[in-house]
Order: C-alpha cells, then sequence, then structure tokens
C-alpha cells in the first residue's frame, strides 16, 4: 500500500516524497488510519519496522485539519521516550515529516543545560519530544502547561518502565488533557505494559505486526563460545579476518567499553564510545561519526540500544549478553532493519550459557554455535560429564573407610557421602584455553 492513497495534506505528502518513502510498511498500512481518525491505540512493533511515521503523520493530518495559533508554553502534542539519543532523533525524523508545515518540534533531555530549551517552550512550540525526568523538571518550573496536549504518544514504552519511569510518566499523562489522543507503542509487550495501557487508554485498538518478542526475520543470530577474559582477543581477530567496516558493539558495563576502545585505539582503529559516562555532546559526536562512516566501531552500553537508527548496519557484536534477554531483541533491532539483510553475532562465556538459553526461548530460535581455533572452551555438559568420571567409586570407598576405622562410634549415624566429603576432591579439568 503506498502512502499516496492515504489522501494525505499536501505538505505531509510533499515531506513523505522529499523523504523517500513510496511504500507503508505493515504497522503504517495497520495503525496510520485508525489513529488519524483519532482511536488511542497499543501498538506491538519493533525498533526500525516504520512507527515513527505510523504516529506522527496521523497526529501531523489531524494538526492541520483542525490548524491552532502556537500557544507560548502549551504543545498540543507530546511525546515521550526513554532516552537522550532518542529524543533527539525523533525530533530530527518529525521535523522533516513537518518541514512543510508551519508547526514547530522541541526536543527536551537532560545532560544539557534547561535555559535553551526554556527559551523555546515559552516561546512556543506545537510538538514536544522529550525524556520524562526533564519535562518534569521544566513542569516544575513552569516553563510548561501540558493542560492543552492533545495528544500523546508514549515511544518505547517497555524500555520506560525497564528504566522505573512509570511514575514520571503517569504524573505527566495526568497533566494532559483528560479529552486526548494516546498512542502506546512498545517493542514487548509484558504484563506490565498492558497494565499501563489500560490505565491510559480509552476503547484502544491493539495492533501487532510481529509476534511477540520476535526479531527481524532478516538477521542471522551466531554466537562464539569464549572465556570472558579472552573476549577482546576475539574481537580484533574477528575484526582483522572478517575486515568488518562498520560494527556496533555492546557491552555491560561502562568499564568494559571504555577498556575495548582503548585496545581497538592502540591497533590504530577509528574507534568510539558511547556511554552514561560521556558528556551529550560527546556522545552525538560519536554517533555522527559512526553514521558518517568515520569510525569503524562505535562501543556502546544499554543506554544506547534503543533509538539508533544507523542505516545500512551490517554487524551487531553483543560483547557481553545482556542482564534481560528483552534487551537482546532491543540490541539486535540496529540490524536488519527495513528488509536488509543483517547479521547478530554474540561472544557467550559459560556464566552467560543460561542467559543465552533464555534468549533462545524468547526469541523462539537456536542461535548458531560457531567454534574460533584458538578459542575453545569447555560447555558445561563436558565439564560435568569429565567430573563425574575422575569421581571414582572405588577410591570414595576406601577413603570413607579409612573415615570410618577413625571414627567407628559415628559413621553409623553419617551417611556415607557426608564421609567423604573432603577426602577426594575430582581432578582439575585442563585445557589449553580455559582457566577460570
Amino acid at each position: 500500500m503506498k502512502f499516496t492513497s492515504l489522501g494525505l495534506a499536501p505538505e505531509i505528502q510533499q515531506a513523505i516524497d522529499a523523504c523517500g518513502y513510496t511504500d507503508m510498511t505493515p504497522v503504517q498500512v495497520k495503525a496510520i488510519t485508525p489513529a488519524r481518525r483519532g482511536k488511542d491505540i497499543l501498538a506491538n512493533a519493533q525498533t526500525g519496522t516504520g512507527k515513527t511515521a505510523a504516529f506522527a503523520l496521523p497526529i501531523l493530518q489531524q494538526m492541520t485539519d483542525k490548524p491552532k495559533a502556537t500557544v507560548p508554553g502549551a504543545p498540543r502534542a507530546l511525546i515521550l521516550t526513554p532516552t537522550r539519543e532518542l529524543a533527539e532523533q525523533l525530533a530530527d525524523t518529525i521535523g522533516r515529516y513537518a518541514q512543510f508545515l508551519p508547526l514547530t518540534v522541541t526536543a527536551l533531555y537532560g545532560g544539557v543545560k534547561m535555559g535553551g530549551q526554556a527559551r523555546k517552550l515559552i516561546a512556543g512550540t506545537d510538538i514536544v519530544i522529550s525524556t520524562p525526568g526533564r519535562l518534569l523538571e521544566h513542569l516544575t518550573l513552569c516553563n510548561v502547561n501540558l493542560s492543552g496536549v492533545e495528544f500523546v504518544v508514549l515511544d518505547e514504552a517497555d524500555r520506560m518502565l525497564d528504566m522505573g519511569f512509570i511514575s514520571d510518566v503517569m504524573n505527566l499523562v495526568q497533566h494532559t488533557a483528560k479529552k486526548r489522543q494516546t498512542l502506546l507503542f512498545s517493542a514487548t509487550i509484558s504484563p506490565s505494559v498492558n497494565e499501563l495501557a489500560h490505565k491510559i487508554l480509552h476503547n484502544h485498538a491493539e495492533i501487532r505486526v510481529t509476534k511477540l518478542n520476535t526479531t527481524a526475520e532478516t538477521v542471522e543470530h551466531v554466537m562464539y563460545p569464549v572465556e570472558e577474559r579472552r573476549k577482546i582477543e576475539l574481537f580484533l581477530d574477528l575484526l582483522d579476518e572478517e575486515n568488518w567496516f562498520q560494527v556496533l558493539v555492546f557491552t555491560s558495563t561502562k568499564e568494559q567499553a571504555d577498556q575495548l576502545v582503548s585496545s581497538l585505539r592502540l591497533l590504530k582503529v577509528e574507534a568510539a564510545v558511547c556511554h552514561g559516562d560521556k558528556s551529550q555532546g560527546s556522545r552525538r559526536r560519536a554517533l555522527a561519526d559512526f553514521k558518517s562512516a568515520k569510525l569503524q566501531v562505535l562501543v556502546a552500553t544499554e543506554v544506547a540500544a534503543r533509538g539508533l537508527d544507523i542505516q545500512g548496519l551490517d554487524y551487531v557484536i553483543n560483547f557481553n549478553l545482556p542482564y534481560l534477554p528483552e534487551d537482546y531483541v532491543h540490541r539486535i533491532g540496529r540490524t536488519g532493519r527495513a528488509g536488509n539483510s543483517g547479521k547478530a553475532i554474540s561472544f557467550v562465556s559459560r556464566k552467560e550459557e543460561r542467559t543465552l538459553d533464555r534468549i533462545e526461548r524468547l526469541i523462539d530460535s537456536p542461535i548458531k554455535r560457531l567454534f574460533r581455533a584458538g578459542f575453545e572452551v569447555s560447555d558445561r555438559d563436558t565439564l560435568i560429564k569429565h567430573i563425574s568420571q575422575t569421581s571414582r567409586p572405588g577410591r570414595a570407598n576406601k577413603a570413607s573407610a579409612t573415615t570410618i576405622k577413625r571414627n567407628k562410634t559415628n559413621s553409623r549415624r553419617k551417611p556415607q557421602s557426608d564421609s567423604t566429603q573432603g577426602a577426594h576432591k575430582p581432578k582439575r579439568v585442563r585445557s589449553n584455553r580455559s582457566k577460570k
């Protein structure tokens, strides 16, 4: 189905043409028409499915159908999002959709001074895109009045709940107009997301464009078993051999991210890091340089897992598996977008094997195991089997008999397994690489 069939305002269609859009994605086909009619929506859609246009275009159309003068400090539309990066991205994307309309778009987020944002609000803006915490600050300072907000969008709602924003979100929504349209978009649908939907949506339509908590079919999933201490070595080895041109790497901690980037720079690899300790300006530059192909590697923590819109990204590396299996879906959502192929590669230590099992159950698909020569690591089943074989019954019985002779009085009261404790220890498993 093509955008031209929607009969949108000429200014909006002109912007769509300028963006190079012709055919709608499934979420756009299902969401735009009911949203344009003013219906509340709960949409389950992964990042990269075109969901921004799915909620932005119907809002812009309704604002165009019923034009109003811009009122200082009183926006008509509010879009809440969990991270600074996503707020910036949404402001840029929606700004392009509204480029031929007499509407202004403002992004609010932490990490920068309040003054510039306050001046934009007081001067008047039609659409506010904000993280919950920063908007609450402006609300407390009376820089913004939400009572006239007609449209509310919760983007990446599941992530906002994971980050503990539920009370902030509810507080902000209560300040908006009672007669409003609310659109809730979430990459995953959990009981908490459903609970939130029933609290803030009214007679809503439910839209699902993918199977629950699934990844794009165009993404190939592989993993390398490797010891934790050798992950940097493995990454450098693969980077050199596979000649990866542009790769996004996710680590679990800021320390791991910094350590990996330091190792890359020692080898003259153009790399940058994006995590919470970096300033907003530094993170923005790192992302811009990566998008423009000035960097070969961008290393990020979970803060960058959502909202990164990078065209043509072929590889996403999980240097560590995420704590929550759902975050695996969000991380690898950076690749395999808009029908393009991509590859999600995970480095998995023995301690992460259970997390890997949970991820496979979540995405309902096995992840292919690849074994790198020189990086072999004993799997858990082999280790257990080896230990059981080295614990010979004959030796245990002999040790038990010795213990019984030493303490005849208590031998009948104690189970044999207790009497053998410490008498015999299984051999230590030795291999060329596996040594924690």
